[in-house]
C-alpha cells in the first residue's frame, strides 16, 4: 500500500515526537525504537511505502547530520593530550581489531568491505553509556573513549578508500580526494588560528544566548561546504559530513552548547527519519531462511571477538582481566557507523539486500548486548566497591 506524502510526513512527524518517550520506557536506544518503528510499518510487517519526494530527501539529510554528529563527538583535545605510546598503543588495538575482521570476513567467504563493516563501532553509544555510569572521566572510560574515536575514524576513510579502489581501481580518481583533505587540513589551522586570536568572538558563537545562531549557522555551512567538496571529487557525501563535524569539534574544544543544538536540530527531527527510512526498507523475510539465520549468528559472533580479543591487550596497560572483557563488550556495540557503510555497501553494489537487512539486525542486537553486559559489570563492581580510577 502506498501512502501519499502529506499521510507520510503526518506519521513521520507523530513518530518523532512519541518514540523517544517509548525508548525511555522500554529502556532501548532511541535508533532501534525507530529502526523497530520502520520494520513494523514497512515490508516485514504493514508493507506500507512512503510516497513523494520529501521522505526520502529527509532521511539522507539525516544521514547527513547523523555523520556530522559523528565528527563532532570526536574528542581532540583529549586525543591530543595523550602521550604518543598512548596513542600508538590504541593504533595497535584497531589494527588489530581490523586483522581478526579480515580473517573474519575471509572465514565467511567475504570480502574486504566486510572486514570494514566489521570493525566499525559506535561512539555515539560508548559515550552515553559511560557518562550513565559515570566513568566518562575516568582513565578507563578515556581509554574507551579513544579507542572508538579512532574506530570510527580510521574505518570511515578506510572505507571511502576501498570504494574508490572499487570504482576506479589504482587511477589518478583514487587520488582525487587529496583536494577534499587539503581542504579539511586548511580549514582545521585556519579556524583553531582564529579561534586563538580571538577568543571573544569565539565563544560568542558558542553562547547561549545568541539569538542569530551563529554557531548553529556556521556549523550548517561546514557539513554543506564539505558535503558538497566531496561531490566534487566525486567521494561519498558521507566523508564529508564527517569530516566538517571534525573541523568543529577541532576548533571548538569547549562545545557542549553548540553540540547540544546540533543535536536537537538532527536527532529532534532528521536523523530519526533516517532510521526509520532503514526499517521500512528492511525485509524480516530476507533474515528468516536458515542460511541467512546462520549468516547472522555468524555475524554476530565474530562481531564480538573482532572487538572483545583486542580489549584483551588493555590488561597490557595495567587494567584488571574484568575490565577489559567489560570494555570489549562495550566496544562490540554497533549502530549507527555500520548502517551508514550498509547503506553505501547496497549503493555500490558491494552487498545485496540479504546481506544489508542481515547487518542491520547485527547492529540492533549488538547494540542492546554491549551496554547491557557493560551496565552488569558495572553494577556488579559497584556492590563489591572496585574503584575504577
Amino acid at each position: 500500500m502506498v501512502l501519499d506524502q502529506a499521510s507520510a510526513l503526518l506519521i513521520l512527524a507523530l513518530a518523532v515526537a512519541v518514540l523517544p518517550g517509548l525508548s525511555r520506557v522500554l529502556r532501548m536506544p532511541a535508533p532501534v525504537v525507530e529502526i523497530l518503528f520502520g520494520v513494523v510499518l514497512g515490508k516485514s510487517v504493514l508493507g506500507l511505502e512512503f510516497g513523494g519526494e520529501w521522505i526520502g530527501f529527509l532521511g539522507h539529510l539525516g544521514f547527513l547530520l547523523l555523520m556530522f554528529h559523528a565528527g563532532m563527538e570526536i574528542d581532540f583535545g583529549m586525543l591530543l593530550r595523550q602521550r604518543k605510546s598512548y596513542l600508538g598503543f590504541h593504533l595497535l588495538l584497531f589494527l588489530s581489531t581490523l586483522a581478526l575482521a579480515v580473517a573474519g570476513a575471509l572465514v565467511l567467504g567475504r570480502g574486504v568491505f566486510m572486514a570494514l563493516v566489521l570493525a566499525t563501532t559506535s561512539l555515539g553509544l560508548v559515550m552515553p553509556t559511560l557518562k550513565q555510569a559515570g566513568l566518562s572521566r575516568t582513565p578507563f572510560g578515556q581509554g574507551l573513549l579513544i579507542a572508538a574515536s579512532l574506530a570510527d575514524f580510521l574505518t570511515l576513510f578506510a572505507i571511502t578508500f576501498f570504494l574508490l579502489w572499487h570504482q576506479y581501481g589504482i587511477s589518478w580518481q583514487f587520488v582525487s580526494p587529496l583536494p577534499l583533505f587539503l581542504g579539511f587540513g586548511l580549514a582545521l589551522w585556519a579556524g583553531r588560528l582564529w579561534a586563538w586570536w580571538y577568543p571573544c568572538q569565539a565563544e560568542r558563537m558558542l553562547a547561549a544566548e545568541d539569538s542569530l545562531e551563529i554557531g548553529v549557522r556556521l556549523s550548517l555551512a561546514l557539513l554543506f561546504l564539505f558535503v558538497g567538496l566531496s561531490e566534487l571529487v566525486h567521494l561519498e557525501p558521507v566523508l564529508g559530513a564527517f569530516l566538517g563535524g571534525s573541523v568543529l569539534s577541532f576548533v571548538f574544544r569547549n562545545k557542549v552548547t553548540l553540540e547540544s543544538k546540533i543535536s536537537a536540530l538532527g536527532f529532534g527531527f532528521l536523523i530519526p527519519i533516517f532510521f526509520i527510512n532503514v526499517g521500512l526498507e528492511f525485509d524480516i523475510g530476507n533474515i528468516l531462511s536458515g542460511e541467512q539465520m546462520i549468516l547472522t549468528l555468524q555475524l554476530l559472533a565474530i562481531a564480538v571477538l573482532v572487538k572483545a580479543l583486542p580489549a584483551l591487550l588493555f590488561t597490557l596497560r595495567r587494567m584488571r582481566l574484568r575490565q577489559a572483557l567489560q570494555a570489549g563488550a562495550l566496544l562490540s556495540s554497533r549502530l549507527s557507523l555500520i548502517v551508514a557503510a550498509a547503506t553505501l555497501g547496497l549503493q555500490q553494489g558491494l552487498i545485496d539486500q540479504e546481506t544489508k537487512d542481515a547487518l542491520v539486525l547485527l547492529a540492533l542486537l549488538t547494540c542492546l548486548l554491549g551496554p547491557s553486559v557493560f551496565h552488569v559489570f558495572a553494577r556488579q563492581d559497584k556492590r563489591t566497591g572496585q574503584n575504577r580510577a
